[in-house]
């Protein structure tokens, strides 16, 4: 078995994050949003939380999309 190149490494270490990322942020959005159903929030709480958890899932389209482009030109 070959040891990694520093390449394969980050594209590893990339692909992780966005793991944790994609996750955590629906972690995060599921408990927001049963929280703010328990809890009587206003919408406009709900709406935040929404586009917070968009813009995470965006970044790690991005992200993945780079990834992917990576791994094709090795």
């Amino acid at each position: 078995m070959r040891e990694p190149t520093p390449q394969e490494k980050e594209i590893a270490r990339q692909t992780r994050l966005v793991a944790f990322v994609l996750a955590g942020t629906m972690i995060l959005w599921m408990g927001a949003s049963f929280l703010g159903g328990r809890l009587g929030w206003e919408t406009r709480f709900a709406f935040l939380f929404d586009l917070a958890a968009m813009a995470a899932f965006i970044w790690a389209l991005v992200v993945t999309y780079r990834i992917w482009r990576k791994r094709q030109g090795n």
